[in-house]
């Protein structure tokens, strides 16, 4: 007779295993350098495209866990509601008396001798939501395209300035280096960078839908 636990850890990675092979919904995969993208021919095309494939780390959990729609944060690749409860306040600090900084710190924290599912504390200098005129919890992904060139919601950047925020804002790149316990957004800031910088150059053509 097979042990219970031993059974249960022999089921979850049987299942793991399956939502690789399957393409599961957000199996950690690279991202394609852009220039596997130079065989597309049409300049409108291949900017959605790289889009689309930037779209891997724009739609990931650990992103648009800090895009809500709403005023709290959400945690996880589940995504669920941040626990404790915290809201965004005017500022998008959070609230007084519970703002980011309360318990995130400048870095992140590894948490040691706990058995318990958190393993470490988020960090960054500047850790906060993003404004909701940048929300992109339940957005499709062209939804989100025309949100990132709209200079009305997206702080005023040009395009140029969108490039650079994403290929070097440093809390972005709190993506690829989340923490212990935490499943890191597919490739690299570099990559990530190149194919915005690439998309911008062929029209910032956004997908449809």
């Amino acid at each position: 007779m097979k042990h219970p636990r031993l059974s249960l850890a022999g089921g979850a990675a049987a299942l793991a295993m399956l939502m690789l092979s399957a393409g599961g919904a957000w199996a950690q995969e690279g991202l394609k350098a852009p220039a596997e993208f130079d065989q597309i021919t049409d300049p409108s095309a291949r900017s959605v495209a790289l889009f689309e494939e930037a779209g891997k780390v724009i739609q990931h959990p650990r992103c648009v866990n800090c895009h809500p729609a709403g005023d709290r944060p959400l945690q996880g690749m589940d995504m669920h509601p941040h626990q404790p409860p915290v809201f965004r306040g005017e500022s998008n600090i959070g609230m007084p008396g519970m703002m980011c900084g309360t318990c995130h710190g400048a870095e992140n924290v590894e948490i040691v001798g706990q058995a318990a599912d958190l393993k470490s504390i988020p960090g960054h200098p500047l850790w906060h939501v993003a404004p909701i005129e940048m929300a992109w919890e339940g957005k499709t992904l062209g939804q989100i395209c025309v949100q990132i060139k709209d200079p009305e919601r997206n702080g005023g950047k040009t395009l140029d300035e969108i490039v650079v925020h994403m290929a070097e804002d440093s809390l972005v790149g709190w993506g690829w280096n989340p923490g212990a316990g935490r499943e890191p957004v597919p490739g690299t800031q570099e990559v990530f960078g190149e194919l915005i910088r690439r998309w911008v150059a062929d029209g910032a053509v956004c997908p449809t839908g």
